[in-house]
């Protein structure tokens, strides 16, 4: 069978495909991407017209492979530091380059993973005392007297024993099993797919993705387990198919493939920002985002709430009123406010936060954004015929300059 035709394009960018080149299965699973608004797939007379969003990563299809880069806010060389950073794992080493190859930054999720687990493999696996049953050819364990007295009838050539053994095969490694073996479908180098084929032999696997991922999912770490968290962070992306939070169902559906939606990488980015940026300062986030949020009663159908991306705690001004605390609500935009005004959606509802959680003398409100290049910072005053209605920051942060820098530069605009 021939290699899938690699097809490249960036974020917010479109393609023609021939109609031969996708098959009915892949039409299936873009429209199920669609539904979930990483891409656009439309009919069109010469062929399909396939457009991608938010999105960057790789998408492996029966007959070609989407390999979709970023071209917007984050740049290729600093987009793993970023994923790392809103995964809150250490950056891998994987992340000091960005692969050019045809597969990217699904390559590059791949080495992380891989990293993580040969450190593991040096380390030394987790292993659990797992009780067993066989039939040896010396006494091993304890002897089953009931099964050698019923199926060997007094015959000692074969042992009937009860073990009680350390093993590997525990639901920590067999997420990452299983996580390896999904990564070898996503790369095409031939000197990472030799070296992930050759970790996946040394862990055991889950019977199925999903079983996994509900491992996964039930997972609670202890000091016994804890030094598995950074690998079961990348082996949950890669089995999720790309992204912060899921892909596609669990239903029967899977990804094939490695996207990461951009508008939630962002999000988690910038609630880890406002975090720690205002952290030494005195300030903390609210967890939650302070119970119900704003909600909205009396309308059809049911009651709706909504509240900011995160919502921050920041002491009084120093001297004067340190007792006192305010609230400063954060949104999170993956847009280009860096080359155009602030919409007039995004200016109603951040003034809907800051009415909703800011002080009434002076109701404000943060809008963080990408911009690479520099960071800049402007301030947006609505008034009405009464006066001051609220007061809305925009930020922007500079994406090619590391998170760390990025948290010092907004605890010192917030401060």
């Amino acid at each position: 069978m021939p290699d899938p035709t690699p097809v490249q394009l960036g974020e917010y960018e479109s393609t023609t495909l021939e109609p031969g080149q996708l098959t009915s299965r892949d039409v299936d699973r873009l429209h199920a991407l669609q539904a979930r608004g990483r891409l656009t797939l439309t009919r069109e007379r010469t062929g399909w017209r396939l457009k991608a969003d938010a999105t960057v990563g790789v998408l492996a299809l029966d007959r070609v492979r989407v390999v979709i880069s970023p071209k917007f806010a984050i740049p290729g060389e600093q987009l793993m530091s970023w994923l790392a950073y809103a995964l809150g794992t250490p950056v891998p080493a994987a992340a000091r380059r960005w692969a050019t190859g045809p597969d990217g930054y699904a390559d590059l999720v791949a080495a992380a993973l891989l990293e993580e687990c040969e450190r593991l493999l040096r380390e030394g696996l987790r292993r659990d005392y797992v009780r067993g049953r066989s039939v040896e050819p010396v006494l091993r364990g304890r002897l089953d007297v009931a099964a050698q007295a019923t199926r060997r009838f007094g015959q000692l050539d074969q042992l009937h024993v009860r073990t009680f053994d350390r093993e590997a095969d525990n639901w920590d490694n067999r997420v990452l099993g299983s996580a390896l073996k999904a990564a070898l479908t996503l790369t095409s180098d031939p000197g990472l797919a030799r070296a992930l084929h050759s970790a996946a032999d040394a862990f055991p696997q889950a019977p199925t993705p999903t079983a996994a991922l509900r491992a996964l999912d039930r997972t609670h770490y202890t000091r016994l387990n804890v030094r598995y968290r950074p690998a079961h962070t990348w082996a949950r992306l890669l089995l999720r198919g790309g992204g912060v939070t899921d892909l596609l169902t669990d239903q029967g559906t899977t990804a094939d493939g490695l996207l990461l939606a951009m508008p939630p990488l962002w999000e988690a980015v910038v609630r880890r920002l406002g975090t720690e940026a205002v952290g030494p300062h005195g300030g903390h986030a609210v967890p939650g985002g302070s119970g119900a949020g704003i909600t909205v009663y009396g309308d059809l159908g049911s009651t709706s709430a909504f509240r900011p991306d995160l919502l921050l705690s920041l002491p009084g001004v120093p001297g004067r009123d340190t007792a006192h605390r305010t609230l400063l609500p954060v949104d999170a935009k993956y847009k280009r406010y860096d080359r155009h005004g602030v919409s007039a959606a995004d200016v109603h509802q951040l003034l809907t936060y800051g009415s909703g959680y800011a002080s009434a003398d002076a109701p404000t409100a943060v809008i963080v954004h990408p911009q690479p290049g520099s960071h800049a910072q402007r301030t947006l005053k609505a008034r009405g015929p009464k006066g001051l209605l609220g007061i809305i920051r925009v930020l922007g942060v500079n994406t090619r300059t590391t998170p760390e820098q990025a948290t010092a530069w907004i605890g010192s605009v917030l401060r």
